[in-house]
């Protein structure tokens, strides 16, 4: 792992409306990410980890604080530079995969590259070789119906991987696994982490994940609760 920062929350307070109150999903936050780390933010579910996930990802912005994400403040962010940096930099998967039942596998993981200007040659080599990191160059013409679940979630891997994204995001990605996928899963997203120095951040209460991960952040109640470099790792 390098130590280039790619990603800083300071004071970051998110709230939303519940009637007429306001509910504190995270409480003056303040974290740094550097290149190529592979971390878990852990916590029971209501703990704040998919909230901090999406502001990362700039699906969300906050309320106080900010978040600076390779350099650029989420909260500035119009729509469409947000959509950009998303494009351009985020690779996202999530427990309930999000793949298009009407496309192939091809399709799905060609998707993201729709967006960018690439060559529709370019296009097919970058699918492949993404689908080839993943070991799914077999099913490149099925659909998502005929594949199981852990087949479906390396599909997802395939699709955010498929950009070569400085930054995962990864929401429960293990959660509809058994034991043997998430491991399988896991394995993947670790070799690609070291083979391409992505930088993973999860968000998880999973402890086949816990196993995996190499930096541990615990949320409570939208805090901070602990940050440690997992030993072993």
């Amino acid at each position: 792992m390098n130590n280039d920062v790619l990603i800083t929350v300071n004071d970051l307070v998110k709230t939303f409306p519940m009637g007429k109150r306001e509910f504190t999903a995270l409480k003056n936050i303040n974290l740094t990410f550097n290149a190529g780390e592979f971390t878990g933010v852990v916590g029971p579910s209501g703990s704040g980890k998919t909230t901090l996930l999406n502001i990362i990802g700039s699906l969300d912005v906050p309320t106080r604080g900010e978040a600076k994400v390779l350099g650029q403040s989420i909260s500035g962010l119009t729509p469409k530079k947000a959509a950009d940096l998303r494009n351009n930099h985020l690779g996202f998967i999530f427990q309930t995969y999000n793949l298009l039942s009407v496309y192939t596998v091809y399709e799905n993981v060609e998707l993201p590259l729709l967006l960018l200007k690439m060559s529709a040659e370019e296009r097919k080599q970058t699918v492949l070789q993404s689908l080839e990191w993943v070991g799914l160059t077999d099913k490149l013409k099925s659909r998502p119906a005929q594949l199981s679940g852990g087949e479906c979630q390396r599909v997802s891997i395939a699709r955010a991987m498929v950009k070569s994204p400085k930054i995962v995001l990864a929401d429960e990605p293990t959660a509809n696994l058994d034991a043997k996928n998430s491991h399988h899963i896991l394995q993947t997203m670790e070799k690609l982490n070291q083979e391409l120095s992505t930088t993973f951040i999860f968000a998880t209460h999973d402890e086949k994940v816990i196993q995996y991960i190499r930096r541990k952040i615990s949320l409570e109640d939208g805090q901070v609760v602990g940050d440690e470099t997992v030993t072993g790792k």
